[in-house]
Formats: structure tokens, C-alpha cells, sequence
């Protein structure tokens, strides 16, 4: 049901304009069915909040909206049925985002099975078309999860109205009066009603009397005086109690003659009225017609600078449209360079500073110290090296002089040994 309650809110071309207010009649069912799941007692005595009116969040530019706290209204309640349709969701505060609520909401519409053809954005204006969709959509799901359904309504029997007593004078039918007749005389009556098949039968006794041509011409002997008194005194008997039936087709045509005789005497009297407002109403329109062209011949010439004035807009839009989009470009140069200024402009602040700043001569020049102290320490290892070289040499120079002088000894001396 909410699926073709929501294909009759889109139609509005197919079913015309009346489409646009689909929304109330399924805001209207929504309510039914949050009352069916006793939402009163499970949200709005929960939260401290008022009862939903009728038309809560149909979306109408004559009635009062509060998108804050419609959607927050929204939130709670749709949170509630789909908890009620048996899926566990976690109840959304004031402050959460909103984006990510909406979200949630139509991905467990989703698994429903709904259908979820419109943007998100849709829901968080808090009213309107899609909101009662949702709602009724998720209020279903809830129903048949508690296992509820549909039955007819049954309509209570109507109580036939009371008796209507009619005049005397009333024009009735022997017919009617005949079918009347058949039925149980009410109680709560005080006059008496006289028997009509009693009354038809003394009839047709009087006219079996009359058809039987009497003898003699009869002659009342009853005085004037005393038959007046014996019409007062049965006078009351006289009057015929009916009931009216007011599925009889006879009221009804009635009705429509007497409808019609009012209709007639009505536009009688209003066609004059109409008459001579159409007679007004044709004068006022030629009056108009006759100023317009007036106004028109007058106003030529206004009406031609105004259009030459229009035409020379249209060129100077023109120019100004091809202007500003030569400044554009120009424009987008004059970035481009100024951002390879900055950069220039950068780079030569760095070697400003770099050239300007003392400290790499302060670490030349320790350097430099540093470099000079290393070089005595190495002038005086090679000076300690050389010494020890040439001692070295010596001490070789004076072995070899001494080997030298030992194999110059004499031979005889060596055999004395």
C-alpha cells in the first residue's frame, strides 16, 4: 500500500494536479498506524513530546513549518519503527550529523525492500512527500511484524427516524395510505388515529347504500347546530398518522421538483443581476480598450527609444561579455606571473640572507684554526718520523761500517786460533 500511496505522490502529470495532495490522505494513514503501535506511550511519553496532528509532515506553504524540529521528530519515530519491525538501531541524538542519520534510515529501508528513488537531502527539510513515505513505509514493516492486519469496517446499522405527523389537509395516495396501514401504530401517540379499512369499509357501505335508489327523497331531520358539534368532536379522528420514508423515490422526486422550482426562481432573480454586471463589465472592458490604444498612440515614440535603448544593451552586454573575457585570460597571466615573481622574489631573499649572514665566515674561520692546528700536529709526527728514520739509518750505516771492518781481519791471525 505505501509503495502505490507513494507512485500516486509522484504521478503529478499522470493524475493531473490533484496528485500534490496524495501527502495528506498518507499522513493522514500514518497517524492511524502510529496509533495502532501506540506511539503515545512509547515515544511521546518517552521523549515529553506533544501529540502529531493531522497533517504533521505534509509540507503546504499555508501552514507553519519547523524543519528543526520536524526532523528530529522524524529521526526519533523512524528510529522507533524500525526497533519495532524486529532490526536493532541505535536511537539518534539532536546533535549527530544529520547526513549520516539519513543515511541509516534508507539503508534499513533498503533491506526492507523499499524503494529509494530520491536524493537524501530530501528528508532533511523534516516534512514533505518523501518524509510521510518513509514513515508509512516503516510503519507497515512494524505492523506485520506485530502480526496485524486489515479487517472491514463495520458500519452501524441506521435507526429508522421518528414518526412525522402530517395535517389533514395533506394530499395522500390510497396506496400509500394502504402500506402505512399495515404497520404497528406507535405507542407514544396521544391522539387517537382512526382505522382507514374501517373507514373503507363504512365507505363502500355508503356507496352500496347510494348505488340502491331509494324509494322516497331522504330528508335530514338533525339540526345545523348539533351536526357542527359532531364534526368538532370527530374532527380529532380525522388525521392519519404516516411515516415518511426517506429512501422512497416519491420524497426524492419531490425534492428534485421543488429544488428545480427554487433553481428557477433563483436564477430568475440573479439573471438580472448577472445581466447587467455583464453589461457593466462590457463597458468597463471597452473603456480600458479605448485608454490602451490611447495610451499606446502616446507613448510610440517612448516605446521606440525603448527598444533602441534595449538593442544597444543587448550590443554593450556583448562587448562587456567579450571584455571580461579577455580580462579573464589577462587576469590568469597576471597570476601566473605573479606567482613566478614570488617565487623569484623568494629565492633572492634566501640568497640575500645567506650572503648577509655572518656565520658561514665564523665556520670558515674555524675551519681555517682548526686546519692549522691539525697541520703543526702533522709537522711535528713527520718531524718525530724523520728523526727516528735517520736514527734509524745511522744505527744501519754504523752496522754495516763494523761488518765491513770485521772481514778485513788477517788470515794468520785466524789460524793462530
Amino acid at each position: 500500500q505505501a509503495e502505490e500511496d507513494y507512485a500516486d505522490l509522484r504521478g503529478d502529470d499522470e493524475r493531473g494536479p490533484g496528485a500534490a495532495y496524495q501527502m495528506f490522505v498518507v499522513m493522514e494513514d500514518l497517524l492511524d498506524k502510529l496509533k495502532l503501535l501506540d506511539y503515545e506511550e512509547e515515544v511521546l511519553a518517552k521523549h515529553n513530546m506533544k501529540a502529531l496532528s493531522r497533517h504533521y509532515f505534509a509540507s503546504s506553504a499555508y501552514m507553519p513549518s519547523n524543519p528543526g524540529e520536524q526532523f528530529f521528530m522524524f529521526t526519533i519515530i523512524a528510529s522507533w519503527l524500525i526497533n519495532a519491525a524486529g532490526r536493532p538501531f541505535e536511537q539518534p541524538q539532536e546533535y549527530d550529523d544529520p547526513n549520516a542519520t539519513v543515511s541509516n534510515i534508507l539503508s534499513q529501508l533498503r533491506a526492507f525492500g523499499g524503494l529509494v528513488d530520491f536524493p537524501p537531502s530530501k528528508l532533511k527539510a523534516g516534512s514533505g512527500e518523501h518524509v510521510c513515505y518513509v514513515l508509512d513505509r516503516l510503519a507497515e514493516e512494524a505492523l506485520k511484524e506485530r502480526v496485524f492486519s486489515w479487517r472491514r469496517p463495520n458500519y452501524p446499522t441506521e435507526e429508522m427516524e421518528e414518526e412525522s405527523v402530517m395535517e389533514d389537509d395533506a394530499e395522500l395516495t390510497l396506496s400509500k395510505v394502504e402500506e402505512e396501514m399495515t404497520e404497528e401504530p406507535d405507542d407514544c401517540e396521544e391522539e387517537n388515529v382512526m382505522d382507514l379499512e374501517a373507514l373503507k369499509s363504512r365507505t363502500n357501505q355508503s356507496e352500496a347504500r347510494l348505488s340502491s335508489k331509494p324509494d322516497n327523497i331522504l330528508e335530514s331531520n338533525m339540526d345545523a347546530a348539533e351536526w357542527n358539534l359532531e364534526v368538532e368532536r370527530v374532527l380529532p379522528q380525522l388525521k392519519v398518522t404516516i411515516r415518511t420514508d426517506h429512501k422512497d423515490w416519491r420524497i426524492h422526486v419531490d425534492q428534485m421538483h421543488q429544488h428545480k422550482d427554487g433553481i428557477k426562481s433563483s436564477l430568475k432573480e440573479a439573471k438580472g443581476y448577472l445581466d447587467k454586471l455583464q453589461e457593466e463589465i462590457g463597458k468597463t472592458l471597452e473603456k480600458v480598450g479605448s485608454r490602451e490604444k490611447y495610451i499606446n498612440n502616446q507613448l510610440e515614440h517612448l516605446i521606440q527609444d525603448y527598444r533602441s535603448a534595449q538593442s544597444k544593451l543587448s550590443e554593450a552586454r556583448e562587448c562587456y561579455q567579450q571584455g571580461s573575457g579577455g580580462v579573464t585570460e589577462r587576469t590568469r597571466v597576471l597570476a601566473e606571473i605573479t606567482e613566478e615573481l614570488e617565487k623569484v622574489k623568494q629565492e633572492m631573499e634566501e640568497k640575500g640572507s645567506s650572503m648577509s649572514d655572518g656565520a658561514p665566515v665564523v665556520k670558515i674561520k674555524q675551519s681555517l684554526t682548526k686546519l692549522k692546528q691539525e697541520i703543526v700536529q702533522m709537522d711535528i709526527r713527520i718531524g718525530v718520523v724523520e728523526h727516528t728514520l735517520l736514527q734509524a739509518k745511522l744505527k744501519e750505516k754504523s752496522n754495516m761500517t763494523r761488518d765491513m771492518h770485521a772481514t778485513n781481519i788477517p788470515e794468520p791471525a785466524i789460524g793462530a786460533y
